[in-house]
């Protein structure tokens, strides 16, 4: 077992996530404005492309948090680190849109690394009064720097250029490396995989475990689809940004709202926890995700963007942690089920812009068609969630 070693294990983690979710959230951001402007993309392609990033990163991440579980955590943050690195060299000397396509999907690739391994890190040895803290901590880790960077990454972009979002990660992930590579020395021998794993007895205030696999399933369920909301938006902000004659700076002061209150929503939720296990909450997020995704892309009034992005991020924010909270405290092989967390991230990441080119592509004449075919596919998820809730009670 850990002593020193797991604190500091824990602490560099928390790092590792902050530095790599602004890292990796620049460039992804972003990204779809650097294809814009340097290839001509437009709605449809840009969806296209993140439709086969999601894709990428489904696969990925299940193999992933499966690999890092088997063959240890070091291991798997060496690995992402170190084809992240070769993937934003890649992509920066790229000059045609092909490179930068299979750049990013090596990204991609090594990204899917990270997140299941630094889940599982920060929530082993969790119990019934740890894990929900390491699990509101990492949110709010990953939030903060997340929106920092959808914030600050239009400024980047036009003070020094689009090259920044591939440099700048390329920059943070080698210091990255060099400490995880340092790190491992520190705590080598004292653990298989670099994390503490106490035996944490039986927590007689926790839900029956009928009622914890019931709620794994609708977290399984509403996490994938609330990024396919995301990840339809995302790849849409350079046409919103149009729409409303915004450049890539105004873009992101303006889009960026959503991941505010969604770090206020982790917040809130990581200090009030009465929310575990309770179903109203988890459909109430639901129901507002659905209603605000369609406000965000069709309604053309700038107002009605900044308000409809409140209700938009507090119910991302409570899905999100919904999923990653029940998936943590469901079990113990926590990098499996990380990688599942991620996995279902990509199947949302995949499906909500696939649909939106698919039907860009052979109906382009309807008004915000790519809007309107993904709030069916949310429509349809709703539906599915209050199926298992019906069959489970």
């Amino acid at each position: 077992m850990i002593t020193k070693g797991g604190r500091e294990v824990k602490t560099a983690c928390f790092t590792f996530e902050g530095l790599s979710s602004f890292a990796t959230s620049l460039n992804s951001y972003y990204l779809y404005f650097y294809m814009r402007d340097q290839f001509g993309f437009g709605n449809k392609e840009n969806l296209a492309f993140a439709a086969l990033n999601g894709l990428i990163y489904t696969i990925a991440a299940w193999q992933a948090g499966r690999f890092a579980q088997r063959h240890g955590y070091f291991t798997a943050l060496k690995i992402g680190f170190g084809v992240m690195i070769l993937a934003l060299a890649a992509g920066s000397q790229s000059h045609h849109a092909a490179g930068v396509i299979i750049a990013t999907g090596l990204f991609n690739v090594g990204m899917c690394f990270l997140w299941p391994t630094i889940e599982a890190l920060v929530s082993e040895g969790g119990d019934a009064v740890t894990l929900p803290r390491a699990v509101g901590t990492y949110n709010l880790v990953w939030a903060s720097t997340n929106a920092l960077a959808l914030f600050t990454g239009g400024m980047l972009v036009e003070t020094f250029g689009f090259k920044s979002i591939f440099y700048l990660p390329l920059v943070l992930c080698v210091g990255q490396l060099a400490a995880t590579l340092w790190l491992e020395k520190r705590v080598n021998g004292a653990t298989t995989n670099g994390a503490p794993a106490p035996v944490i007895p039986p927590d007689p205030h926790r839900p029956s475990p009928t009622k914890t696999r019931a709620f794994l399933r609708m977290a399984w369920l509403a996490n994938p689809v609330a990024y396919i909301a995301i990840y339809t938006f995302i790849p849409e902000l350079p046409g919103v940004a149009a729409k409303f004659h915004l450049s890539p700076m105004f873009a992101g002061f303006a889009c960026s709202l959503w991941c505010f209150v969604r770090f206020g929503t982790f917040l809130t939720l990581w200090l009030w926890t009465d929310w575990h296990y309770r179903f109203r909450w988890l459909v109430s997020a639901f129901a507002l995700l659905i209603v605000s995704f369609v406000s965000i892309l069709t309604v053309p009034n700038l107002a009605v963007l900044i308000v409809a992005q409140l209700f938009f991020g507090g119910a991302i924010g409570l899905i999100y942690y919904s999923s990653l909270f029940y998936s943590m405290d469901a079990g113990d092989t926590k990098g499996v089920h990380g990688g599942i967390h991620e996995a279902a991230i990509g199947v949302g990441n995949c499906i909500g812009p696939a649909a939106g080119a698919v039907t860009l592509q052979f109906l382009p004449g309807l008004a915000h068609g790519s809007a309107f075919a993904v709030s069916i596919l949310l429509l349809c998820g709703f539906g599915a969630l209050i199926g298992i809730w019906k069959t489970a009670k």
